[in-house]
């Protein structure tokens, strides 16, 4: 005989059908993730040309590419701690002198929970995703993982009845 616990379960699991947080972490896909395509500049363009790109664009990161490969990346973080805090020529000065090179790169099917992982361990903002010929073609936030989640945790939530121990029926009566 099913016990109350039991009833619950298969009450909440009808009630809650599609993926849940746990399910999207494991098995999403970072192509399954909604992020803006990458701002791309070449690597010899100065700093003041990638810092006003970034501000027309209002973004917090730019790829930066040689030969179409993926050379480094170039944040607002390095505005920060390696612009503003010394006394650099910006109208002149390349951008390849202040980036990350060769930044840690994920391919788009790599999963939702191991790019978290990586950003949260390794202290990451953005991780670009690169095609198979090593181009890229996405960055991928830790904003746009919080939010993907977010709309998954969301739709957990919402489909909760309002309180799951008391909607106990018998019997499924009626229409």
């Amino acid at each position: 005989m099913p016990d109350a616990d039991d009833d619950r379960e298969n009450m909440f699991d009808e009630e809650h059908p599609g993926p849940d947080l746990e399910s999207a972490l494991a098995h999403d896909h970072l192509s399954d993730v909604d992020a803006p395509a990458p701002l791309i500049l070449d690597a010899s363009t100065t700093v003041t040309d990638v810092i006003h790109k970034m501000q027309s664009e209002r973004r917090a990161c730019v790829l930066l590419t040689r030969d179409g490969h993926l050379a480094g990346i170039f944040t607002e973080r390095d505005v920060l701690m390696k612009i503003a805090a010394n006394n650099v020529d910006v109208e002149h000065q390349a951008v390849e002198a202040f980036m990350t090179p060769d930044p840690y790169t994920l391919p788009a099917d790599a999963n939702v929970a191991f790019a978290l992982n990586r950003m949260v361990l390794e202290g990451f903002r953005h991780i670009p995703i690169v095609d198979d010929g090593g181009h890229p073609v996405k960055v991928i936030s830790m904003r746009n993982l919080i939010e993907y989640l977010g709309e998954i945790y969301q739709r957990d939530i919402l489909t909760i009845p309002p309180e799951p121990h008391l909607a106990k029926f018998p019997s499924r009566e009626g229409a």
